[in-house]
């Protein structure tokens, strides 16, 4: 019988206030100097999955909030022995700085993120501006930002607070969508979505050569 795994987790409460412990990356990477690209919320991580077996000169690591997401992803890279993936459980909002340094990561995506539609529960989602200044610390110049969700609302959110951070660029009009995923894969929702002829909002970001003054 499979884990029942709830749809929704509050990251405010008070089980997932603290931080990830970072682990030793020598132990989870086979090459951990390769290049870094990181997926928040990350689900059950088929994503992932399918990027680290098109790119094995790349390093990922996804997050999730829900354990058991965790724990099954992490099975499935270990039966396709993939060692240039991994996915850690826990609250990104409270771990991004702690658990990776500056300029470590080449990449990141946020890829439709559980909308929160009620106005009260809306401190919920997860990109904050806190979430933005620590993406701007660990996200090496020249590096990106794509942000996707099927949900206008959480999409234009999204957008407005990573196009406030001075150390990101868009890669076009922040008011122009993306028409097609720059990645070669495509997320289960992503299929899902365009499967039913719905439009899926899209941004890329690209990190500033220099970082600007504070």
């Amino acid at each position: 019988m499979g884990v029942r795994v709830r749809q929704h987790v509050n990251p405010l409460s008070l089980k997932f206030q603290h931080a990830i412990a970072p682990p030793n990356w020598s132990a989870i990477y086979a090459n951990p100097n390769q290049p870094l690209f990181l997926d928040i919320g990350c689900a059950r991580g088929q994503f992932l999955l399918g990027m680290a077996q098109l790119q094995p000169h790349h390093n990922f690591l996804g997050i999730e909030i829900r354990q058991p997401l965790v724990q099954s992803a992490n099975q499935q890279r270990e039966t396709l022995q993939l060692h240039n993936l991994h996915y850690l459980f826990g609250n990104i909002n409270r771990s991004l700085t702690s658990l990776l340094g500056p300029n470590s990561l080449q990449g990141a995506t946020i890829q439709f993120p559980d909308p929160w539609f009620k106005r009260r529960h809306q401190k919920r989602r997860v990109v904050q501006p806190e979430l933005v200044a620590a993406l701007a610390i660990c996200i090496q110049p020249g590096g990106f930002v794509l942000i996707q969700s099927d949900v206008l609302e959480v999409a234009a959110e999204m957008r407005d607070r990573i196009a406030e951070q001075p150390a990101f660029q868009p890669t076009r009009s922040p008011e122009d969508w993306l028409q097609d995923n720059p990645l070669p894969v495509p997320t289960e929702r992503e299929q899902l979505t365009l499967s039913q002829g719905l439009p899926v909002y899209r941004s890329l970001f690209r990190r500033a050569d220099e970082r600007p003054p504070s």
